[in-house]
């Protein structure tokens, strides 16, 4: 005699089906992963969730599963990848430099910013772009106010570029969630 539960349902027993559960569930959460690390600013987070669905894809392709459809889903996928990581900085720079931040202080703001995210925690390297930008700023101009308002607009541009590579990144998982569950 077999157990049945009362309601009737049995899990499906194909491992096929499993293995795809496990497929699905392993991309969604390296996504989402990609999707949050994408709070620290040198998390290459749209590149992590362009790998997640680049390997589904070869999986799904592997097994006879990829269609037009989810090619064409997987190629908006790479370009909005693409789009996100060139206008992170775009929209950075643009701000900077129409406040006529120089170069000089941009670049060493971003190499501290890497430094201490690298060495030390990402929340490190994102007190220390700014602060670093500030003092560089407070040099060229011997000037506090000036400085300070540099690292606001430095501040406020990273959050106009936090707001719109979070929102591909939310786009990216929208288009992957309707490819894996079509």
């Amino acid at each position: 005699m077999v157990y049945r539960p009362s309601s009737g349902f049995m899990p499906p027993t194909d491992p096929r089906f499993w293995a795809e559960v496990v497929i699905q569930t392993l991309t969604l959460f390296a996504m989402l992963v990609g999707l949050f690390g994408l709070l620290v600013p040198v998390f290459p987070g749209l590149i992590v969730m362009w790998l997640a669905t680049l390997f589904y894809a070869l999986i799904e392709n592997a097994a006879g599963r990829m269609a037009w459809i989810d090619w064409t889903l997987f190629a908006f996928i790479t370009i909005l990848m693409i789009f996100g990581s060139v206008i992170d900085n775009i929209i950075i720079a643009r701000r900077m430099r129409g406040h006529s931040i120089p170069w000089s202080s941009i670049g060493l703001s971003y190499l501290a910013g890497i430094i201490a995210s690298l060495f030390l925690t990402p929340l490190v390297g994102l007190i220390a772009s700014p602060l670093t930008l500030f003092t560089a700023e407070y040099f060229r101009f011997r000037n506090r106010r000036k400085a300070f308002d540099s690292a606001r607009t430095y501040m406020i541009a990273w959050g106009w570029s936090f707001l719109a590579v979070f929102s591909v990144g939310a786009l990216m998982l929208i288009l992957w969630l309707v490819w894996a569950w079509l």
